[in-house]
C-alpha cells in the first residue's frame, strides 16, 4: 500500500478573473485562506475547474507556484499537470515538483485519445520522469477516454501512481475498481453528489467542487464517512445536494465562479469559450443557494 495523499475534501479550487480577463491572484489567495481556515483537505490548483484549458503556459506556472507558496504546507497542494501531450505533461509535471508540490493530477488525454496502451505508455511515461505522487483523473464525459480496471491494474503497480480520481459516474465500475485495485490505488470521487457511496465503498475522499462555497460542509461529509458513520454523512449530503446539482446546471466552472460573485468573493467572469450564465439560469442557482444558507 502506497502513501496516502489525502483524506477527505479536497477542492477543485477555481481560478479568479480580473474583469479583464487576467489571473486574480490576491482573490487567489483568500479563498486559499478560506478553504484552509474551513478545513479543506488538500488544494487541487489548475484542473478542470480550475480553467487550465485556457491559462497560458505562464499563467499555468505562477498559479501552481503561488499556489504552494500561500499554503506553506499547511495543506497538501496538488498540481493539475495533464495535457493530451505526453512531452508537454512532464514538463509540466517535473516544474510542479520542482516548485514543491506534494501530488499531481493528470487528467486522460483528450481530442486526440488513445487506447489502453496508450494511457498504459503516456502515464508510465510521466510517472517515471518525477518523484511524487500521482493522481489519475478519469472523466471520459470530457475527454471522450474511459480508464479500464485492467488498465488501473497495470499503472497502479507504478511507485509513483498512487490514486484515482473517478469522475465517470459509474458506480459499479467503481466498485469493482476498488474491489480489484484498492491494495494498489487510492479512489476519489470526482463528483459532489456521490461522495458518500464512493466513500462507502472504500474510497478515500473526493475531488470536490461543491467545496469551493461549502468547504466546512464538505469536509465535514467526508469526515462522517471516513468515521465510519454513512448514514449521518448521506443525510447531511442529502441537505446540499440541490446546489451541488445547480454547480452543473451549465458548463463547469460556470456556476461555480457564479455562486462565489453571488457570495461576494470576486471570481470573476470564466475565459471563452465559457459565457456567463442566463439569467434563468442564475435564478435557479441563487433560489439552491438561498436554500443552503449562502446567501439571503
Amino acid at each position: 500500500m502506497k502513501n496516502t495523499i489525502f483524506t477527505g475534501a479536497g477542492v477543485a479550487i477555481v481560478t479568479p478573473m480580473c474583469a479583464d480577463g487576467s489571473v486574480n491572484y490576491a482573490v487567489l489567495g483568500e479563498m486559499i485562506e478560506m478553504q484552509i481556515a474551513n478545513g479543506t483537505d488538500a488544494i487541487i490548483i489548475c484542473g478542470t475547474t480550475g480553467e487550465s484549458s485556457t491559462l497560458t503556459d505562464e499563467e499555468h506556472r505562477e498559479c501552481i507556484r503561488y499556489t504552494i507558496e500561500r499554503v506553506a504546507n499547511r495543506v497538501p497542494v496538488i498540481a493539475g499537470t495533464g495535457s493530451n501531450d505526453t512531452a508537454y505533461a512532464i514538463e509540466l509535471s517535473r516544474d510542479a515538483q520542482e516548485m514543491g508540490a506534494d501530488a499531481l493530477l493528470v487528467v486522460t488525454p483528450y481530442y486526440n485519445k488513445t487506447s489502453q496502451r496508450g494511457l498504459i505508455a503516456h502515464y508510465t511515461a510521466i510517472a517515471d520522469a518525477v518523484d511524487i505522487p500521482m493522481i489519475l483523473y478519469n472523466v471520459p464525459s470530457r475527454t471522450g477516454v474511459n480508464i479500464s480496471v485492467d488498465t488501473y491494474k497495470v499503472l497502479g503497480q507504478h511507485k509513483n501512481i498512487a490514486a484515482a480520481k473517478e469522475a465517470s459516474g459509474n458506480i459499479s465500475t467503481i466498485a469493482k475498481l476498488i474491489a480489484e485495485c484498492g491494495d494498489l490505488l487510492d479512489v476519489y470521487s470526482g463528483n459532489d453528489d456521490q461522495i458518500v457511496p464512493i466513500m462507502a465503498l472504500g474510497g478515500k475522499g473526493v475531488i470536490s467542487v461543491l467545496s469551493n462555497v461549502l468547504p466546512k460542509q464538505t469536509h465535514e461529509i467526508a469526515k462522517l464517512c471516513l468515521d465510519n458513520d454513512c448514514a449521518a454523512a448521506a443525510k447531511l449530503a442529502a441537505q446540499y445536494l440541490e446546489l451541488a446539482n445547480s454547480l452543473f446546471i451549465d458548463v463547469n466552472p460556470i456556476p461555480v465562479k457564479e455562486a462565489l460573485n453571488m457570495m461576494g468573493i470576486a471570481a470573476g467572469p470564466c475565459r471563452l469559450p465559457l459565457l456567463e450564465m442566463e439569467q434563468a439560469k442564475k435564478d435557479q442557482l441563487a433560489a439552491a443557494m438561498k436554500k443552503a444558507g449562502l446567501i439571503s
